[in-house]
């Protein structure tokens, strides 16, 4: 029971956060790069609920539009992630022999070269940009998907059902996907999760280091970015509420997987 109320009260936190970032266009009363000279630095109160920036920028307006452009880049990235490590892992996992071998050690090499120095090199390549910022974290973040995917496959081609399909003539391509692949949802999809959680991590830490989402396009990453002299200056309101954000996403994200990892621990609470 307590697992099952932890896991409503953390979908509804992500899924407010992610209904006002979606339709921040409802819930903004300011444009996102709508300046104002003469309101600089006006902290939380009446007209600017969450106050203003070095600009004159509302802050409200600005951390709704920042996490739709995080938000998307985290999930477009992960959706290409998806695609890609169910792809290479089913392959892998399914036909097994010496594809699987050197398809797992190409796979390992590339495991052991750290992400952030594969997302640089392409960020040099592509120059950064919301999409491109989504397509260098997609295809460098599938690579545990894939292990999660092979292993599953491993694992349940082994199962009956699966021979028994393979003896009655089952086409292919409906054992990977009506047998397998829907058998290996679960694990997917809280490794899908958690790819999500680095993603949100990943564009947050690059734009906060002006290396990701270019600093004309709002984003929780840039907003903390800029907010690094306005703190010391005693803004703290422009950097706090985008911190608060982020925090409160990641933690929502994390609680959901841990129970979702888990379901004899949620039948044991239940």
């Amino acid at each position: 029971m307590k697992s099952r109320k932890s896991l409503a009260f953390w979908c509804v936190v992500l899924g407010l956060i992610v209904a006002m970032t979606v339709f921040a266009g409802l819930f903004s009363t300011y444009g996102p790069n709508e300046m104002d000279m003469d309101t600089i630095y006006q902290p939380p109160g009446k007209g600017h609920v969450l106050g203003t920036d070095h600009l004159g920028r509302d802050v409200f307006s600005r951390l709704l539009e920042g996490g739709k452009v995080t938000l998307t880049v985290a999930g477009v990235s992960v959706i290409l992630s998806f695609i890609i490590g169910v792809l290479y892992g089913g392959i892998s996992g399914y036909i097994g022999g010496a594809v699987d071998v050197i398809m797992m050690r190409f796979l390992e090499a590339l495991i052991t070269i750290p992400s952030l120095i594969l997302i640089l090199a392409f960020q040099a390549f592509m120059q950064g940009g919301m999409w491109s910022m989504a397509l260098i974290i997609g295809v460098t973040g599938w690579l545990v998907t894939a292990r999660i995917v092979r292993s599953e496959f491993i694992r349940l081609k082994e199962a009956e059902f699966v021979k028994m399909a393979k003896m009655f003539g089952t086409p292919m391509w409906k054992i990977i996907f009506g047998h397998l692949l829907r058998n290996s949802v679960p694990a997917i999809f809280v490794v899908t999760l958690v790819n999500f959680t680095g993603a949100v991590f990943i564009e947050v830490s690059l734009s906060f280091l002006g290396i990701g989402v270019p600093s004309a396009i709002p984003s929780w990453g840039n907003m903390l970015f800029y907010a690094q002299n306005d703190i010391l200056i005693g803004a703290w309101w422009i950097g706090l509420f985008p911190g608060i954000m982020i925090f409160l996403t990641i933690l929502a994200i994390n609680f959901i997987g841990e129970v979702l990892k888990d379901p004899r621990r949620r039948r044991l609470d239940a």
